[in-house]
């Protein structure tokens, strides 16, 4: 089993949230950047597959300060010497799919294959409204997603076809596309030039610009993983069983974990492809381990304090929670394997709420008490 972890991006301790406009005091992000990068190198260290950010922007508050995913995997990779960047993900109705199909490509070959990404919808409207890709596209949220309105349909929209021309700008040396919200080249072509027509391919006998290519190609071929981030709507499910994506389900509800890859799999098949539980879904929770029932209760209530702030209010349902013991913590991990057949476990942690050294010692445990019961250490170094 392969482990991942996956910060939130908080800056800032609960006290110093509570003061206000946490996000902007360069005091407490240039301390965030250096307790990353100390998790990372440590996490390296101790034989994590990845480690990995969502994308959002506009977090004053300090909640969630990951506004670029692919200069931040950058800065995971550049501290890392085997271990993976993970992007979960770009928030793909706030982009265009060009120019993030060529930045992954790049990132891809910066870090030499170790990058895997992800692509989400966006779910917080006062970032996803300012950023939108398209006039009148907006954030998305589970209540939009049950009733199915006018909102939801554009963002799943603009989110599927903008997926669907990565894959494309990164399995094809030149290519075009027109779409209900994309075209490339633009309506007519473009400006063509000699050197297009010497060199390279896409332009017409008239000079015109008909296809386009990105450069680099990625350095994983045909292209890094996919993840879905965080799925859980059995369209959703559906998309990611035909573009071959491994959907991330952070649920303690593990008959909806196993109805959704059960979707997966028959979707998969009726789009020709042969897919298992491993294929269709990774699983994890926020790691809360400890011996001490007072600290898991402290841990809980602090945990909770950021959600209930700041999740629940957009409509997020608090994620699985793994804690206690690393007895009981791996009971869980194992009953839930052996329902759903995972081999990717991602882990969510206390990055910004607690302490370093307290981070620190809990991923030391997990990976010394709780790992080794579900991997083994490969030649590199990497748990497997």
């Amino acid at each position: 089993m392969r482990f991942h972890l996956m910060q939130t991006g908080v800056v800032g301790r609960r006290h110093e949230i509570e003061a206000g406009m946490a996000g902007q005091r360069p005091e407490l992000y240039q301390r965030f950047l250096e307790e990353v990068r100390g998790y990372v190198q440590l996490a390296d260290e101790l034989g994590f597959y990845g480690y990995c950010q969502p994308e959002h922007h506009l977090q004053i508050e300090g909640f969630e300060a990951n506004n670029h995913p692919g200069m931040f995997s950058l800065f995971v990779g550049q501290h890392a010497k085997r271990m993976h960047a993970g992007i979960m993900g770009y928030t793909m109705t706030t982009h265009n799919p060009v120019r993030v199909a060529e930045e992954i490509a790049t990132l891809d070959h910066m870090l030499q294959g170790r990058l895997y990404c992800g692509f989400t919808r966006g779910y917080h409207a006062r970032w996803v409204d300012s950023y939108a890709a398209k006039e009148g596209i907006s954030a998305t949220t589970p209540d939009n997603v049950k009733a199915r309105d006018e909102q939801d349909a554009k963002n799943r929209s603009l989110f599927e076809e903008s997926v669907r021309v990565i894959k494309k700008a990164w399995t094809s040396d030149v290519f075009s596309h027109k779409g209900e919200h994309w075209e490339f080249p633009p309506n007519g072509g473009s400006t063509g030039h000699p050197a297009y027509a010497k060199y390279g391919k896409g332009q017409d006998a008239d000079g015109i610009v008909r296809e386009i290519g990105i450069a680099p190609l990625p350095y994983q071929r045909p292209h890094p993983p996919i993840y879905g981030g965080f799925a859980a709507s059995m369209r959703t499910v559906d998309f990611w069983a035909r573009e071959e994506g491994k959907m991330i389900v952070l649920s303690d509800n593990l008959d909806f974990c196993e109805t959704l890859n059960n979707r997966y799999i028959e979707s998969a098949a009726k789009a020709g492809r042969t897919a298992t539980g491993a294929d269709a879904s990774a699983w994890g929770g926020f790691l809360m381990l400890t011996d001490d029932k007072d600290r898991a209760a402290r841990l809980l209530e602090e945990h909770m304090w950021f959600w209930d702030e700041w999740f629940i209010p957009l409509g997020q349902r608090p994620p699985n929670v793994l804690i206690g013991t690393a007895d009981e913590i791996a009971d869980k991990i194992g009953r839930a394997h052996d329902r759903l057949g995972f081999d990717e476990l991602f882990l969510m942690f206390g990055q910004g709420h607690l302490e370093p050294e307290a981070n620190q010692e809990e991923l030391e445990q997990f990976v010394s008490k709780v790992a080794p019961r579900f991997s083994v250490k490969a030649a590199d170094g990497t748990l497997v």
